[in-house]
């Protein structure tokens, strides 16, 4: 079965976008995976096309109708049981262990939020898992989306040239990644650690573990914290 993302979105001319150029283009024009971007006012049942309403007990802008959303998701989801997600600043973090969970599935159904937010009893009835990827707003869902959509497609076999490219980088083992380096040899000044040019993969290999660890406890101190037990070895780059 092809992997497929289904967006609803009061913009569809936005995708595929980025989705539709290098290696995620490439695995979508040969079939690996399939993107369906369907505009939500195909489900509005008014002359006006109406997709939003004033928010109940007052205050600015307006919401996505609980009834016109239903109806957008029950087409778009056509009877299949797939994950239905909402973009949402409020939602749940994403994290690379959940996209690993996505890709081995059939492919979700992303909902884009737009305005001053989505209808709770919507959120409620459908079931929409609600998703963020960071702590700010942006104007609408379908940004996130493709970054979700994009974090998933390069995991899908046949995508990503060599496996262990998506095996041995941030976040796979709860560290980030290690510093990477390649030709020329110096650079203003700069050199190569010593270590990357030995041909010795044991101290290389103990090297870049011991790099990601420094830069994670360094940088992402939760992520540190949710390794317990876990011993560093001191950078040898960073002093």
């Amino acid at each position: 079965m092809t992997w497929r993302a289904t967006v609803l979105t009061l913009f569809p001319d936005m995708f595929p976008g980025p989705l539709g150029v290098s290696l995620a283009g490439k695995a979508l024009a040969s079939g690996v995976w399939a993107l369906e971007a369907c505009d939500i006012r195909a489900s509005a049942t008014d002359r006006h096309r109406s997709v939003d309403d004033t928010p109940a007990g007052g205050g600015p802008g307006m919401v996505l109708r609980a009834d016109v959303l239903a109806a957008a998701i029950d087409a778009g989801d056509n009877g299949h049981s797939r994950p239905r997600l909402l973009m949402s600043p409020r939602g749940r973090p994403l994290t690379q262990a959940q996209v690993a969970e996505l890709a081995t599935g059939p492919g979700p159904l992303i909902v884009c939020g737009r305005f001053e937010g989505v209808d709770q009893r919507v959120i409620d009835a459908r079931n929409l898992q609600e998703v963020s990827i960071g702590d700010y707003v942006l104007s609408g869902g379908e940004i996130a989306a493709m970054a979700l959509i994009d974090a998933c497609v390069r995991l899908l076999p046949g995508v990503m040239g060599k496996q262990a490219s998506g095996e041995d980088e941030s976040f796979s083992e709860g560290l980030l990644e290690y510093p990477q380096f390649t030709r020329p040899q110096t650079f203003e000044g700069r050199g190569i650690p010593e270590v990357l040019i030995s041909g010795d993969h044991a101290k290389v290999a103990a090297w870049r573990r011991a790099e990601a660890e420094a830069l994670t406890r360094a940088r992402r101190p939760d992520l540190w914290a949710a390794r317990p037990g876990q011993k560093a070895t001191k950078s040898t780059t960073d002093g």
